[in-house]
């Protein structure tokens, strides 16, 4: 049994895999999965680095994902092309390791966290899609409070994605992570519950 779990950046989605994982769930992590694909030596950062350039490398040869970060979120094209490179991979390893997990697992469930999954056309690759939400007003609180940045970069980073309203709708769950972490954590138990898990 499988979900996929969304929202929209800052929206609280690794608070939500963690309380679920707490409960017994397995986690595959597309956010970890992107960082594994781009560490030194792998063929994705030496694509990033002939695309975007050398400087997008730190001095140990690591990504530099603050300096990528502010050219491909002010830049649409510039988005694209990496998405180009890194989505590949990060979808293949990330169904890789779903797969693997309900073979050896077939009565747990398997969350697999996407941050963009609606964007990324995945939707059927899973049994049903659970967003965590919050009202964008305060995504655009967090995220500048969370990453250090400035009203209009976290605004630029938000356009980015499908509207949080967008993909509530489109939710078969939703979970609201507006209100703090006891409400958060009733939430997901009543989930957990929902699913007539143990």
């Amino acid at each position: 049994m499988n979900i996929g779990l969304t929202g929209g950046i800052a929206s609280g989605k690794s608070t939500v895999s963690r309380l679920l994982v707490e409960r017994g769930a397995l986690l595959v992590d597309a956010d970890r999965i992107a960082r594994e694909i781009v560490l030194p030596g792998s063929p994705a950062l030496d694509q990033i680095a002939d695309r975007f350039g050398a400087d997008m490398l730190l001095p140990d040869g690591s990504l530099d994902r603050k300096r990528l970060g502010n050219v491909v979120f002010s830049d649409a094209a510039a988005r694209k092309a990496l998405e180009e490179i890194t989505h590949p991979a990060i979808r293949q390893e990330m169904m890789t390791q779903m797969r693997r997990l309900e073979e050896e697992h077939p009565q747990s469930l398997v969350v697999v966290d996407v941050p963009l999954l609606y964007e990324s056309g995945l939707t059927d690759r899973f049994e049903e899609i659970v967003v965590v939400y919050v009202p964008q007003a305060i995504q655009l609180e967090r995220l500048m409070r969370r990453d250090g940045l400035s009203e209009a970069e976290a605004s630029e980073r938000l356009l980015s994605q499908w509207d949080i309203e967008m993909k509530r709708e489109r939710a078969d769950y939703v979970i609201d992570n507006s209100n703090g972490i006891e409400e958060t954590r009733q939430q997901v138990e009543q989930f957990w519950l929902w699913k007539g898990l143990l």
